[in-house]
């Protein structure tokens, strides 16, 4: 990202986007902090114990919380910054929780052992269901919105419901995970559960992706440019048809 963008993406950013790029470059060096941590430490990239949680759950809230903070500017929301603000403090309550019980070296999901733990564990679902109610109002906030070009009206439509299939994703992960765990089967709920990570992680940054090249070629016939968006859709969705299978 050059001076000039950073600048002018600053500049023109209400306060509560910009509260949002702070705290998401925080959460994204806290994933990259784990990174370091996880290569340096030469301990395992898999498990719930694993500090590879705590770099992706930075990484991925990091982004994932600049980029909609970033593509809901075009679109007229009503109640923006209190959907905004609402997401901001989440996903700060979810990064920090799942660091903190990687650093204490127990489960961050799906741990009900102590009183503690279940309080985290129902805390990290309350959040997801806070995360639920706000992606959606965006995606509709998308489709009522007709002042945009074509290619950036489709671009952020699809992005914003990509991202909504996410947190249904998320959820259904979080559902079976808790029911199995309550049942007395913590290890196939992280089992079930991980076997979605793939198709969570693709959906969650279409929103990144496709309205961010909508706006790279903002400087091309819009004709040229509607092409595009619609060839990278297609391409997201043959992608996401892929995790799917995968997984």
């Amino acid at each position: 990202m050059t001076l000039a963008l950073r600048e002018t993406l600053w500049t023109r950013a209400r306060p509560v986007e910009r509260v949002a790029y702070v705290v998401a470059a925080a959460l994204f060096a806290s994933g990259l902090v784990h990174l370091v941590v996880l290569v340096a430490s030469g301990t395992t990239w898999e498990g719930p114990l694993s500090y590879r949680k705590a770099m992706t759950f930075g990484l991925s809230f990091g982004l994932t919380l600049a980029s909609v903070a970033w593509a809901t500017g075009f679109l007229a929301v009503r109640r923006r910054n209190l959907l905004l603000g609402a997401l901001t403090a989440v996903s700060v309550v979810e990064v920090a929780l799942v660091t903190l019980q990687v650093w204490r070296g127990v489960p961050s999901h799906f741990n009900f052992e102590t009183g503690f733990d279940t309080a985290v564990s129902y805390s990290l679902a309350a959040g997801g269901a806070v995360i639920i109610v706000t992606v959606p109002a965006f995606a509709v906030a998308a489709w009522r919105t007709t002042n945009l070009s074509p290619s950036m009206t489709l671009a952020l439509r699809f992005g914003l419901v990509v991202l909504f299939a996410a947190m249904v994703v998320g959820a259904i992960m979080i559902a079976d995970g808790v029911t199995l765990a309550r049942g007395g089967q913590p290890q196939l709920a992280y089992t079930t559960a991980g076997s979605l990570k793939l198709v969570h992680a693709v959906t969650m940054h279409a929103v990144l992706v496709v309205p961010g090249l909508a706006w790279l070629l903002r400087h091309a016939p819009e004709r040229r440019r509607t092409k595009a968006v619609q060839a990278a859709v297609g391409v997201y969705t043959l992608l996401i048809a892929g995790a799917v299978l995968a997984s």
